[in-house]
């Protein structure tokens, strides 16, 4: 067994310079002219934004701001896992471990922690108070490259069962976005006797049919959803159709080209055409963050290669049914669709918000730990 120990972010100054020098020295590609973002990332946008990466961004002010949070790494599985683990300073609080997707990090956490761990700071019940486990999933980030093939959606969930346990928590919760939104009901598929509910956001694999004869299984206007989801996500699935297939030849561009990977890891934070979105914008730092921090460990093709496990593990198939009970909360320009998600999930909450996105914590931080709080106490959490 691995004993957890105490991790900081401490970047040596010559990669970030190393990091400014290659910014400097983009090469940029031509544009069609009046192309905006139909064509992908506008280049207008994004040579704004390198500009700022480049001169008006402090890494300096992130890395202590994660350095404020207690951080760990430990091995499971022949793996390297970093994560958060904040407790809170009420005793009774119930373990809730959290997760990331892509292509995000840990740092997407920041502004939920203190409200989840301690709500009477926050005007709150103290009987809504969380312990918080946010691992960075295997291949992303601080967790490093991953060191062997197979680390999919199962394994990283049978890895977050292990790191509970190493922790003491017999009893906790999941929670989790994008990605997350898939490993945290797995967790729960393969540990239901230690996972009391869980929570999702921005719910993955469950906006379009997966096997024959789903549709039929759906009401009318449900259908219909699925179906207009089809066809959206064939007009946006190009970016994991590339990494669930061929991750590797993609990592040489993202792992050489700063202004490449941010281009790469953009479409998704800005909702595709920034001046068109219905979502509440993603901060431009914070953009970043994710973005150096992908950069600075070296990870982000890495973290590509989850899409290519999961696919071989059981992408397009509809997950097994799990007795855990299950909260979807639903923002702006997620396509969940609830007959869907109750084919594989016990849905015992339903929400829906007005504002927010995709990046729930980032885009309504507020809106999110109120649904968890609403969530869990139905359960009993404690």
């Amino acid at each position: 067994m691995s004993t957890p120990e105490p991790f900081r972010v401490e970047i040596p100054q010559a990669d970030l310079d190393d990091l400014a020098v290659r910014l400097a020295r983009t090469r940029w590609p031509d544009e069609l002219p009046g192309a905006g973002w139909s064509y992908g990332v506008s280049k207008d946008y994004l040579m704004e934004l390198v500009g700022h990466w480049r001169t008006g961004y402090d890494w300096r002010a992130h890395e202590a701001r994660l350095n404020e949070v207690p951080q760990f790494t430990t091995e499971i599985d022949g793996q390297t896992i970093h994560f958060l683990h904040v407790r809170s300073p009420e005793p009774d609080a119930t373990p809730l471990i959290v997760t990331h997707g892509w292509p995000s990090t840990v740092y997407d956490f920041l502004d939920i922690l203190g409200p989840l761990t301690d709500p009477r700071a926050y005007g709150g019940d103290p009987a809504d108070a969380f312990h918080v486990v946010a691992p960075s999933v295997p291949g992303f980030a601080f967790s490093g490259p991953t060191r062997e093939t197979g680390w999919g959606v199962g394994r990283v969930a049978r890895a977050w069962a292990e790191l509970m346990r190493r922790l003491g928590y017999e009893r906790y919760g999941a929670q989790g976005g994008d990605f997350g939104s898939i490993v945290s009901p797995e967790l729960g598929r393969i540990a239901p006797e230690h996972v009391i509910g869980v929570h999702v956001n921005a719910l993955a694999n469950a906006s379009t049919p997966a096997g024959p004869g789903v549709l039929d299984k759906l009401s009318g206007e449900e259908r219909e959803q699925a179906e207009r989801n089809q066809k959206w996500w064939y007009a946006h699935s190009g970016y994991a159709t590339q990494m669930s297939t061929r991750p590797q030849t993609l990592a040489y561009a993202l792992n050489d080209s700063p202004a490449g990977q941010l281009a790469w890891n953009l479409e998704w934070f800005v909702d595709w055409d920034p001046t068109r979105t219905e979502r509440t914008p993603v901060d431009r730092d914070t953009v970043l963050t994710n973005v150096t921090i992908f950069w600075l460990t070296a990870t982000a093709g890495s973290a590509a290669r989850l899409y290519f496990e999961s696919a071989s593990e059981a992408w397009g198939r509809r997950p097994a049914p799990s007795p855990v009970p299950t909260g979807v909360a639903n923002f702006p320009g997620d396509r969940a669709v609830r007959g869907l998600a109750e084919l594989s999930n016990t849905v015992t909450h339903w929400s829906r918000f007005p504002r927010g996105g995709h990046f729930a914590s980032l885009q309504a931080p507020d809106l999110l730990v109120t649904d968890v709080r609403d969530f869990f106490r139905k359960l009993g959490a404690r």
